[in-house]
Protein backbone atom coordinates (compact mmCIF):
# COMPACT_ATOMS: atom_id res chain seq x y z
CA UNK A 1 0.00 0.00 0.00
CA UNK A 2 1.27 3.48 -0.92
CA UNK A 3 2.37 6.05 2.02
CA UNK A 4 -0.96 8.17 3.09
CA UNK A 5 0.23 12.05 2.69
CA UNK A 6 -1.06 13.82 5.84
CA UNK A 7 -0.01 17.83 4.23
CA UNK A 8 0.07 20.77 6.42
CA UNK A 9 -1.78 23.71 4.75
CA UNK A 10 -0.41 27.40 4.43
CA UNK A 11 -2.91 29.67 3.22
CA UNK A 12 -1.69 33.53 2.31
CA UNK A 13 -3.69 36.46 2.11
CA UNK A 14 -1.75 40.05 2.40
CA UNK A 15 1.72 38.00 3.14
CA UNK A 16 -0.39 36.61 6.07
CA UNK A 17 -1.20 33.00 6.94
CA UNK A 18 -4.45 32.85 7.45
CA UNK A 19 -7.81 30.29 7.85
CA UNK A 20 -10.69 31.36 5.56
CA UNK A 21 -14.17 29.49 7.43
CA UNK A 22 -16.12 27.98 4.88
CA UNK A 23 -14.26 30.19 1.77
CA UNK A 24 -15.65 33.33 3.22
CA UNK A 25 -13.39 35.90 2.77
CA UNK A 26 -14.99 38.33 5.42
CA UNK A 27 -14.22 35.62 8.37
CA UNK A 28 -10.58 35.18 8.42
CA UNK A 29 -8.40 34.07 11.31
CA UNK A 30 -4.91 35.26 11.39
CA UNK A 31 -1.72 32.83 12.67
CA UNK A 32 1.07 34.47 11.76
CA UNK A 33 3.07 37.06 9.48
CA UNK A 34 5.83 34.62 8.76
CA UNK A 35 4.42 32.21 6.81
CA UNK A 36 7.93 31.03 5.98
CA UNK A 37 8.69 30.12 9.69
CA UNK A 38 5.27 28.27 9.84
CA UNK A 39 6.92 26.15 7.04
CA UNK A 40 9.58 25.18 8.98
CA UNK A 41 7.79 24.23 11.71
CA UNK A 42 5.71 21.67 9.35
CA UNK A 43 8.80 20.55 7.77
CA UNK A 44 10.58 20.12 11.49
CA UNK A 45 7.60 18.19 12.44
CA UNK A 46 8.20 15.63 9.15
CA UNK A 47 6.10 17.04 6.56
CA UNK A 48 6.59 14.97 3.31
CA UNK A 49 5.40 17.92 1.59
CA UNK A 50 3.08 21.38 1.94
CA UNK A 51 0.41 22.68 0.54
CA UNK A 52 0.05 26.52 0.14
CA UNK A 53 -2.60 28.77 -1.37
CA UNK A 54 -2.08 32.41 -2.44
CA UNK A 55 -6.18 33.42 -1.47
CA UNK A 56 -5.38 36.94 -2.76
CA UNK A 57 -4.24 35.20 -6.36
CA UNK A 58 -7.55 33.09 -6.52
CA UNK A 59 -9.74 36.15 -5.36
CA UNK A 60 -7.91 38.22 -8.51
CA UNK A 61 -7.28 35.90 -11.21
CA UNK A 62 -3.51 36.19 -11.13
CA UNK A 63 -0.82 35.40 -8.45
CA UNK A 64 -0.01 37.68 -5.61
CA UNK A 65 2.13 36.74 -2.55
CA UNK A 66 5.48 35.82 -4.89
CA UNK A 67 7.44 36.74 -2.14
CA UNK A 68 5.93 34.52 0.84
CA UNK A 69 5.51 31.97 -1.88
CA UNK A 70 9.62 32.02 -2.59
CA UNK A 71 10.50 32.57 1.27
CA UNK A 72 7.83 29.54 2.06
CA UNK A 73 9.83 27.01 -0.36
CA UNK A 74 13.48 27.93 1.04
CA UNK A 75 12.35 27.46 4.23
CA UNK A 76 10.83 23.92 3.12
CA UNK A 77 14.36 22.82 2.33
CA UNK A 78 13.63 20.53 -0.56
CA UNK A 79 10.41 19.28 0.85
CA UNK A 80 8.04 19.65 -2.19
CA UNK A 81 5.19 22.50 -2.14
CA UNK A 82 2.66 23.00 -4.07
CA UNK A 83 0.53 26.12 -4.96
CA UNK A 84 -2.83 27.14 -6.24
CA UNK A 85 -4.83 30.10 -6.40
CA UNK A 86 -5.06 32.48 -9.40
CA UNK A 87 -2.90 30.62 -12.27
CA UNK A 88 -5.44 30.89 -15.12
CA UNK A 89 -2.56 30.97 -18.15
CA UNK A 90 0.58 28.59 -18.75
CA UNK A 91 2.73 31.76 -18.01
CA UNK A 92 1.51 32.19 -14.52
CA UNK A 93 2.32 28.25 -13.99
CA UNK A 94 5.72 28.65 -15.64
CA UNK A 95 6.41 31.29 -13.10
CA UNK A 96 4.82 29.23 -9.70
CA UNK A 97 7.10 26.48 -10.91
CA UNK A 98 10.21 29.07 -11.41
CA UNK A 99 9.47 29.81 -7.74
CA UNK A 100 10.73 26.49 -6.86
CA UNK A 101 7.35 25.12 -6.22
CA UNK A 102 7.01 21.44 -6.92
CA UNK A 103 3.87 21.21 -7.86
CA UNK A 104 1.06 23.52 -9.00
CA UNK A 105 -2.64 23.26 -8.44
CA UNK A 106 -5.46 24.66 -10.69
CA UNK A 107 -8.74 24.79 -10.30
CA UNK A 108 -11.04 27.48 -11.44
CA UNK A 109 -8.99 26.77 -14.76
CA UNK A 110 -9.80 23.46 -14.81
CA UNK A 111 -13.53 24.45 -15.34
CA UNK A 112 -12.90 27.49 -17.57
CA UNK A 113 -10.01 26.21 -19.83
CA UNK A 114 -9.89 22.67 -19.66
CA UNK A 115 -6.93 22.81 -22.59
CA UNK A 116 -4.59 24.95 -20.26
CA UNK A 117 -4.72 21.89 -17.79
CA UNK A 118 -3.99 19.24 -20.28
CA UNK A 119 -1.37 21.54 -22.10
CA UNK A 120 0.68 22.84 -18.73
CA UNK A 121 0.90 18.71 -17.74
CA UNK A 122 1.87 17.74 -20.57
CA UNK A 123 4.77 20.36 -21.05
CA UNK A 124 5.51 19.76 -16.98
CA UNK A 125 4.70 15.99 -16.17
CA UNK A 126 4.16 15.08 -12.94
CA UNK A 127 4.05 19.30 -11.44
CA UNK A 128 0.39 20.11 -12.18
CA UNK A 129 -2.73 18.79 -10.28
CA UNK A 130 -6.40 19.70 -10.02
CA UNK A 131 -7.94 21.54 -7.32
CA UNK A 132 -11.98 20.86 -7.31
CA UNK A 133 -13.82 22.42 -4.96
CA UNK A 134 -17.46 22.36 -4.60
CA UNK A 135 -20.30 22.71 -3.10
CA UNK A 136 -22.84 20.28 -2.49
CA UNK A 137 -21.33 18.66 -5.15
CA UNK A 138 -21.29 21.47 -7.19
CA UNK A 139 -17.81 22.83 -8.71
CA UNK A 140 -17.00 26.28 -7.17
CA UNK A 141 -14.45 28.98 -9.32
CA UNK A 142 -12.80 32.45 -8.75
CA UNK A 143 -11.30 31.64 -4.84
CA UNK A 144 -14.94 29.84 -4.30
CA UNK A 145 -16.85 33.50 -4.74
CA UNK A 146 -19.15 31.81 -7.71
CA UNK A 147 -20.65 28.29 -8.11
CA UNK A 148 -20.99 26.56 -11.29
CA UNK A 149 -23.38 23.86 -12.55
CA UNK A 150 -21.04 21.27 -13.18
CA UNK A 151 -20.32 18.65 -10.54
CA UNK A 152 -16.90 17.40 -9.58
CA UNK A 153 -17.29 14.14 -11.09
CA UNK A 154 -17.87 15.74 -14.40
CA UNK A 155 -14.47 17.64 -13.90
CA UNK A 156 -12.16 15.10 -12.29
CA UNK A 157 -13.33 12.54 -15.24
CA UNK A 158 -12.55 15.42 -17.94
CA UNK A 159 -8.72 14.83 -16.71
CA UNK A 160 -9.21 11.45 -16.65
CA UNK A 161 -6.24 10.75 -19.44
CA UNK A 162 -4.53 14.30 -18.99
CA UNK A 163 -1.56 13.19 -16.85
CA UNK A 164 -2.22 15.58 -14.06
CA UNK A 165 -0.35 14.41 -10.89
CA UNK A 166 -3.22 14.47 -8.71
CA UNK A 167 -6.69 16.17 -7.69
CA UNK A 168 -7.35 17.82 -4.37
CA UNK A 169 -10.98 17.37 -3.50
CA UNK A 170 -12.83 19.92 -0.90
CA UNK A 171 -16.22 20.57 0.03
CA UNK A 172 -16.26 24.51 0.67
CA UNK A 173 -19.24 23.88 3.23
CA UNK A 174 -16.56 21.77 5.53
CA UNK A 175 -13.78 23.73 5.05
CA UNK A 176 -12.53 25.25 8.03
CA UNK A 177 -15.44 24.19 10.59
CA UNK A 178 -14.08 20.81 12.15
CA UNK A 179 -16.85 18.91 11.40
CA UNK A 180 -14.84 16.05 9.09
CA UNK A 181 -13.61 16.74 5.24
CA UNK A 182 -16.46 14.94 2.96
CA UNK A 183 -15.06 11.35 2.44
CA UNK A 184 -17.70 9.67 0.95
CA UNK A 185 -17.42 12.29 -2.46
CA UNK A 186 -13.75 12.17 -2.29
CA UNK A 187 -13.72 8.60 -2.26
CA UNK A 188 -16.15 8.61 -5.65
CA UNK A 189 -14.02 10.46 -6.99
CA UNK A 190 -11.04 8.41 -6.28
CA UNK A 191 -13.08 5.16 -7.83
CA UNK A 192 -13.79 7.15 -10.88
CA UNK A 193 -10.53 7.87 -12.01
CA UNK A 194 -6.96 6.78 -11.47
CA UNK A 195 -5.47 9.65 -10.32
CA UNK A 196 -4.28 10.37 -6.88
CA UNK A 197 -7.57 12.02 -5.08
CA UNK A 198 -6.60 14.21 -2.21
CA UNK A 199 -9.35 15.19 0.54
CA UNK A 200 -9.22 18.64 1.77
CA UNK A 201 -11.46 21.04 4.39
CA UNK A 202 -12.99 20.06 7.47
CA UNK A 203 -10.35 18.16 9.70
CA UNK A 204 -10.79 18.60 13.31
CA UNK A 205 -9.57 15.94 15.36
CA UNK A 206 -7.27 12.58 15.10
CA UNK A 207 -10.38 10.91 14.26
CA UNK A 208 -10.64 12.21 11.02
CA UNK A 209 -7.27 11.99 10.37
CA UNK A 210 -8.00 8.27 11.24
CA UNK A 211 -11.10 8.02 8.77
CA UNK A 212 -9.08 9.40 5.87
CA UNK A 213 -6.04 6.91 6.23
CA UNK A 214 -8.55 4.17 6.02
CA UNK A 215 -11.54 5.37 3.22
CA UNK A 216 -10.51 3.23 0.33
CA UNK A 217 -8.59 5.40 -2.34
CA UNK A 218 -7.86 8.01 -1.12
CA UNK A 219 -4.28 9.02 -1.00
CA UNK A 220 -3.69 12.08 1.37
CA UNK A 221 -5.59 14.61 3.51
CA UNK A 222 -4.94 18.29 3.97
CA UNK A 223 -4.90 19.25 7.10
CA UNK A 224 -5.03 23.75 7.79
CA UNK A 225 -6.66 25.31 10.80
CA UNK A 226 -7.20 21.90 13.19
CA UNK A 227 -3.10 22.55 12.93
CA UNK A 228 -3.40 26.15 14.15
CA UNK A 229 -5.88 25.48 16.48
CA UNK A 230 -4.00 22.54 18.29
CA UNK A 231 -7.11 20.11 17.81
CA UNK A 232 -4.51 18.01 15.67
CA UNK A 233 -0.61 18.21 15.69
CA UNK A 234 1.47 17.33 12.45
CA UNK A 235 3.49 14.87 14.50
CA UNK A 236 0.88 12.79 15.75
CA UNK A 237 -1.49 12.80 12.52
CA UNK A 238 1.56 11.63 10.68
CA UNK A 239 2.05 8.87 13.05
CA UNK A 240 -1.58 7.82 12.83
CA UNK A 241 -1.08 7.81 9.47
CA UNK A 242 2.20 5.77 9.31
CA UNK A 243 0.99 3.12 11.96
CA UNK A 244 -2.43 2.37 9.83
CA UNK A 245 -0.92 1.74 6.05
CA UNK A 246 1.92 -0.21 7.42
CA UNK A 247 0.12 -2.85 9.02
Amino acid sequence: MPPFEVIPAIDLLGGRCVRLSQGDYDRVSVYGDDPAAVAASFVAAGAARVHVVDLDGARAGRPHNRDAVRAIVGAARGVPVQLGGGMRDEGAVEEALALGVERAILGTAALRDPDLVRASARRFPGRVAVGIDARGGRVAVQGWLETSDVTALDVAKCFADAGVAALVYTEIARDGMGSGPDLDATAALARAVAIPVIASGGVGSDEHVRRAVATAGIAGLIVGKALYEGTVTLARALAIAKAARCC
